[in-house]
């Protein structure tokens, strides 16, 4: 409050400045990383000068909308670099170039080569460019299975799980020597979906039927004579010579956003006291503790090494924050998640019930939300996800890893002593035996069980309607859909929406991320309507394996 008049003064000043100076006709973006949905969290000072922040989709968005706002500037370029990217994020940038050419302005592609992923948003522009002497690499989407469990036992390990299904595959990687028919099957059924995501595209965006479509994605990789002979793109041409291009009677002036923004109109500072749409994150590897990300992203993408951690005891206190915040009218809970504990997605959706059972509260699936990360979405009243999320996995398995051989080589002695029948149940000495295993089988049946109902009675389902799209399988979005394991196809937006139309609030309430809250927030009491018809909350507690709820490593990009 104190703070406010200065801040409404610089707001008109700048305003004043930009209504003075000249923007650029075309603003330049170039992406050379996936964007994450939400801006990255804050992190220690001494850990910024490792982590530069990255530009994130809801900010993107913002800025398109200031784009679309003023009508000096004629549109964007889109500079694509070849890097790695989820087809839902892919997504994500999609819509927002159709929104911003829904509000009149051009938006054009331009890059030195086309990959699957920077060709599925080209198509979603008016024009798309390429770089003399580039290419369109091969179109369509692949993923290679390896399988350690031959490798490991010459090393002396062994990998001893139990899996609910064979469609539950997290551990084949190390249990197996060759990929299951199961694990073939799901792959097939995900690439496909993606597939017909990435034809659709090209169909719409080439004005060709999928026929047609098929023959371009299957006739490629092209380079940039063939490319414009057989219209997968529309120009060949230099980055320096787009000015020219883009231009009519003169070259049209171009800038990066840095310094465009400079000369744009921005909305006036609020006081931003009303209430607001609250948007909480889930993202990483679902763990019992903290919430967290490494200081510095390894080298290489090895699996839960550089992955953030979504820890239960941050989750939980920013849940009952939430609950008990008369100005959070709605909240959206953005999921991004490969899976983990289920003891901590299980405390997870806990907290969410609470929070659920006092406003509505929304889900939004973000690349991957499935296994424990969809366990902790059930709470939804709505859940959103993106056609090529990857998402269900309703599955159990748990295991370990056997080392005993391995040390055997090194010539190293180890002796154990033990109290207890089953105190070294989890021993790295030596396979389950015959009554360990069964004991394993009861506790993720067990867990399996919990799921199901957690399932049936979220999506309103009967348990028998859930048992065949779950143990394990993997579905995208789209075929999600289909199986009412979502409600909706889109992205953030569509949630933060769909959200303040359950709260009954006007169009233009903000929606704004929250943080943990830094002090501990004492439990609130379940609400007397919330829960699963014929689910016992106190079952939970025979839980006492943190038994794994996680997807499996060969997901497609």
């Amino acid at each position: 409050m104190l703070l406010f008049p200065f801040r409404y003064l610089w707001w008109l000043v700048s305003s004043l400045r930009a209504r003075i100076g000249r923007p650029p006709e075309y603003v330049t973006f170039v992406f050379e990383e996936e964007l994450p949905a939400l801006p990255d969290p804050p992190v220690p000072l001494w850990q910024r000068f490792f982590n530069r922040g990255r530009l994130s989709v809801r900010e993107l968005g913002e800025r398109f909308d200031t784009i679309g706002r003023d009508s000096r500037i004629k549109g964007v370029v889109l500079h694509l670099r070849p890097v790695p990217m989820s087809m839902a994020s892919a997504q994500d940038l999609r819509e927002l170039v159709e929104t911003l050419r829904g509000k009149g302005k051009r938006v054009v592609a331009w890059a030195p080569f086309y990959t699957t992923a920077t060709y599925y948003i080209a198509c979603a522009c008016d024009e798309i460019c390429l770089l003399p002497s580039g290419i369109v690499a091969p179109l369509g989407f692949s993923t290679t299975g390896m399988f350690l469990a031959q490798g490991l036992s010459r090393v002396g390990i062994q990998a001893d799980f139990v899996q609910i299904s064979p469609y539950k595959s997290a551990a084949d990687v190390l249990t197996k020597s060759k990929m299951s028919d199961e694990l073939r099957e799901q792959l097939r059924w995900l690439l496909q979906s993606q597939n017909d995501e990435l034809l659709a595209a090209v169909s719409d965006g080439r004005k060709v039927d999928r026929s047609a479509a098929q023959q371009l994605v299957d006739g490629s990789p092209y380079n940039d004579d063939q490319a414009l002979a057989k219209r997968v793109i529309d120009t060949v041409i230099s980055e320096e010579q787009l000015p020219a291009h883009l231009g009519s009677a003169s070259a049209a002036t171009l800038d990066d956003w840095d310094r465009a923004r400079r000369k744009l109109a921005r909305p006036g500072p609020t006081l931003g006291r009303g209430r607001y749409v609250a948007i909480m994150r889930i993202e990483g590897t679902i763990l019992d503790g903290r919430s967290g990300r490494p200081p510095v992203k390894p080298p290489i993408e090895l699996p839960l090494v550089g992955d953030a951690r979504a820890g239960d005891l941050t989750v939980v206190q920013t849940a009952r924050q939430l609950a008990a915040n008369k100005r959070a009218a709605a909240v959206v809970v953005y999921i991004n998640s490969r899976g983990g504990s289920s003891t901590a997605s299980e405390a997870m959706r806990q907290a969410l019930e609470v929070v659920a059972g006092s406003k509505p509260l929304v889900v939004v699936m973000g690349p991957v939300a499935a296994s424990g990360g969809y366990w902790v979405a059930t709470p939804g009243r709505w859940v959103v996800a993106r056609p090529s999320t990857l998402t269900g996995s309703i599955g159990v398995l748990s295991g370990k890893l056997v080392t005993n051989a391995l040390w055997s080589k090194l010539m190293v002695t180890r002796e154990t002593i033990a109290f207890g029948k089953h105190a070294t149940l989890e021993s790295d000495d030596r396979p389950f035996s015959a009554e360990e295993r069964q004991i394993i089988q009861s506790q993720i049946d067990r867990v399996y069980s919990i799921f199901l109902d957690l399932v049936a009675g979220a999506r309103k389902l009967r348990r028998e309607e859930v048992e065949p799209v779950a143990a394990g399988r993997v579905w995208t979005g789209r075929q999600a859909l289909d199986r009412k394991l979502v409600d909706e196809l889109g992205g953030l937006d569509a949630g933060i929406e769909k959200a303040r139309s359950l709260a009954g609030l006007p169009d233009r309430t903000p929606a704004r991320e929250v943080q943990p809250p830094k002090r501990w927030a004492a439990p609130r009491a379940l609400p007397t309507a919330a829960g699963l018809a014929g689910y016992l909350v106190d079952g939970v507690n025979a839980l006492n394996q943190a038994a794994a709820l996680a997807v499996m490593e060969l997901l497609p990009d």
